[in-house]
């Protein structure tokens, strides 16, 4: 579309909206009329030229026919389109006719957007049209709004037309309309301080997904084709993936059917998106509105190919009663078959964070891939998504899970790093990943990532927050890149670089490393004198008994409202079980006899610091069966935990010891993949006494995580990385887990050399020459 002309146009609507409605809407409101409007007249001037048709059929219909209820069919082809309007009325003629009565030409208004059909009053009612046009009248301005939309000097019809003075009005396109209608959405979101641009892709940026999805298999394009959006928004990614296949002057120039299908949760842009399903000729059935992370509209449907721009950044916790049930998953689009370490198959969660559900709607289309058997190209997608995708949840998360289980299936083709500043909603790196079930045999199990951040162009005036833009320049040049499949040296520093990694070099086990406890111990009135209260208790329990002392335990009841009521003035956060646990009589009791068993373990045992835990545990042991003392474990831990503390020149402390020959002994070294005398670095170490093994309690706090490449050994890298550094730590195999992580920063990082000191010191003797000598001074020169 010409830009003087989209100017023009923007300009034009823009006026109406500044012309009619300034003292009857808040700025911020105007888009509840222009953009509802828009549609109608677009709807409304296609329609036109076949009025007299549709109206005919009509009357065969109900005179001669005899029909109760209108054939639809009829009266589509009637009008020629897969929508129709069976009143008398077009907008023109509601204007040519209107009278001062704002009443009147409500009422026919109304009698008009009666008249359309099913899917039409559909996009009317998500537009809450109706309600809009009663406040218009009630406000005198209908007729005014009317007459600007119906103006000869507007042309929103796909037809060329000339003005009252013979000028010719160039035809709006379908793609010309969507820069309309986003350019409109942009504006009236920065009116309204709303995220401007939330709803739309630049087209340069959908452009390089069309050519990169379609191109590479143009001359193998089966005779049917489906596309696919899970967040269609205005149906941007919809029409221009099929203007870029059925475009007769374009690079592939399909003969096929195509068929679109998306789903968009805001009504507003549904009914845009629908409205343009229906202008094109398309099934505007295809088109749902609701959450597509809520509900699975199109389940058990598959799609050849699958465009997207999700929302990132923004939660889905409202959405989580419809995928969760607690920790369970009871939606299959977010449950993946991954293996653990030892290859055994088990269902994971693929299930990002709640504050960011992007990788939701990536499961989505995953979900929705063709397979082999139903399609030799199977299914090839595009999504856009900015970086967290990339790298956040740890190794065993969802996020994590969701890469691994795409790379690992080898779906993952390439990653194209974009520019800063894009998009009209965000500045942040964006990315756009491609996948595809059915990999050509050079690229199959590996996968390109291409950084093309540095190629742009500027541009003259910012819209939003997008300063700059892909030229078809570097639309091809990433094209090339994608196509050609390998690595590119950056050139200058405005240069574009590509590299090819194996699948696996994304991955990493994720191995924790335990070193042993090392306790001292010494029993003290001053440490046991908290076991007197709950830990979780402990602030509220140590001021009760402080301020009422032994009442605590003879009279709790009578003090109970004291005691809450303290709680809410100090902002001690109590939920109705708490609340319960600290107002029970039990719970001041057992903490009692928790104290008086450590007093008597005091008394029988006595003050002596210990070094070696080993030997405490024992005597306190002892003591407790000697006196047949009943502690739970939890109980004993307490007291336990109360007078030790981590010392690392204390003896380690001893968990088990354990027999390990025959059979035991074979099935756990195959277990850990490593001989008799490795076990001390997966925490065995011998006794000293014949196939007797020590198995050392841990130091949670000590605890670390080392991130293993997955080409790597473990135990190697161990040996390698961590023994020489700390000679008694081991490793629990048992707690590894397999991450996928994905770093654009390292693996195109650009060094930048610090300026040489001559050259930052002339600069500033330069400056100082501005300055009247106060350097000079300053660092006495």
């Amino acid at each position: 579309m010409n830009q003087a002309v989209h100017n023009r146009l923007i300009s034009f609507i823009w006026s109406i909206a500044d012309d009619c409605l300034r003292d009857v809407y808040v700025r911020g409101k105007y888009r509840d009329v222009i953009l509802p409007m828009v549609v109608l007249r677009r709807l409304d001037a296609l329609l036109e030229p076949t009025k007299e048709a549709v109206m005919e059929e009509l009357a065969f219909q109900r005179d001669e026919a005899g029909f109760t209820e209108w054939d639809e069919t009829g009266l589509k082809d009637a009008s020629g389109y897969v929508f129709y309007n069976t009143s008398e009325w077009t907008l023109q003629r509601l204007y040519d006719t209107a009278t001062n009565s704002q009443q009147i030409l409500q009422a026919n208004f109304e009698d008009y957007l009666n008249g359309f059909s099913p899917n039409v009053k559909e996009i009317i009612e998500k537009f809450k049209l109706k309600s809009q046009i009663r406040h218009m009248a009630s406000k005198d301005v209908l007729l005014d709004v009317l007459e600007k939309f119906t103006s000869p000097h507007i042309n929103l019809t796909p037809f060329e037309k000339e003005d009252p003075d013979g000028r010719k009005l160039p035809p709006l396109s379908n793609l010309g309309m969507g820069y309309v209608f986003e350019e409109l959405i942009r504006k009236f979101n920065e009116e309204n301080n709303e995220e401007a641009g939330e709803h739309f892709t630049p087209r340069e940026v959908i452009d390089l997904m069309t050519h990169i999805v379609f191109n590479p298999i143009k001359d193998q394009l089966p005779p049917v084709m489906t596309i696919y959006d899970p967040a269609c928004g205005s149906g941007g990614m919809l029409t221009e993936s099929q203007n870029f296949i059925k475009d007769e002057e374009g690079e592939i120039r399909a003969k096929g059917d195509v068929y679109l299908y998306g789903k968009e949760i805001n009504d507003e842009t549904y009914a845009i998106c629908k409205s343009d399903m229906m202008i094109k000729g398309n099934n505007p059935e295809n088109i749902r509105v609701g959450s597509t992370l809520s509900t699975d509209e199109f389940s058990g449907n598959t799609f050849d190919f699958m465009l997207s721009n999700p929302p990132y950044g923004k939660s889905w916790s409202s959405e989580v009663k419809y995928i969760k049930d607690g920790k369970d998953i009871i939606d299959p689009r977010f449950v993946v078959t991954l293996k653990d370490y030892w290859g055994n198959a088990e269902e994971a969660d693929a299930t990002p964070r709640s504050s960011d559900g992007q990788l939701l709607f990536l499961m989505e289309m995953v979900n929705k891939m063709k397979s082999s058997s139903q399609s030799p190209l199977g299914s090839r997608i595009a999504s856009v998504h900015n970086g967290s995708s990339l790298f956040t949840g740890d190794a065993g998360g969802g996020e994590s899970n969701i890469r691994r289980h795409i790379i690992e299936n080898d779906w993952l083709d390439c990653i194209i790093q974009l520019p800063n500043n894009l998009f009209y909603n965000t500045g942040i790196t964006t990315y756009i990943w491609l996948l595809n079930n059915n990999k050509a045999a050079n690229r199959r199990g590996k996968v390109l990532l291409i950084d093309a951040s540095q190629r742009f162009a500027k541009l003259r005036k910012n819209l939003g927050n997008k300063n700059c833009e892909l030229t078809p320049n570097h639309i091809k040049e990433i094209q090339q890149a994608y196509a050609n499949f390998e690595p590119i040296e950056r050139q200058g520093e405005d240069g574009l670089a590509a590299k090819v990694f194996n699948n696996t070099d994304f991955g990493y086990y994720k191995v924790t490393i335990d070193r042993p406890a090392r306790l001292k111990a010494q029993f003290s009135t001053e440490r046991i004198a908290d076991l007197r209260y709950d830990k979780t208790l402990k602030e509220a329990m140590q001021w009760a008994y402080g301020t009422y002392g032994e009442q605590v335990y003879s009279d709790l009841k009578s003090i109970q409202k004291e005691i809450l009521d303290w709680c809410e003035k100090n902002d001690l956060d109590l939920n109705a079980k708490k609340r319960k646990t600290l107002t029970a009589a039990a719970t001041w009791k057992k903490q009692k006899e928790i104290l008086e068993t450590a007093e008597a373990l005091m008394a029988a045992i006595g003050t002596e610091e210990y070094s070696d835990y080993n030997l405490f545990l024992d005597e306190v042991n002892q003591e407790l069966k000697a006196k047949k003392t009943k502690l739970s474990a939890s109980e004993k831990n307490q007291i336990l935990a109360a007078v030790s503390w981590y010392d690392e020149t204390a003896e380690k402390v001893i968990k088990k010891t354990q027999k390990l020959s025959g059979d035991k002994l074979d099935q756990l070294l195959h277990h850990l993949d490593c001989t008799k005398e490795q076990l001390a670095d997966f925490g065995y170490y011998p006794s000293g006494k014949a196939n007797e093994f020590i198995i050392y309690e841990n130091q949670t706090d000590l605890r670390d995580n080392e991130s293993v490449p997955l080409a790597e050994n473990i135990h190697d890298y161990f040996l390698r990385e961590v023994k020489p550094h700390v000679e008694e730590a081991w490793i629990d195999l048992d707690k590894t887990k397999i991450g996928y992580e994905i770093s654009f920063n390292k693996y195109f990082y650009q060094h930048k050399p610090l300026r040489p000191i001559e050259a930052v010191s002339a600069e500033i003797l330069e400056l100082e020459e501005l300055n009247e000598g106060l350097i000079k001074e300053i660092l006495a020169l």
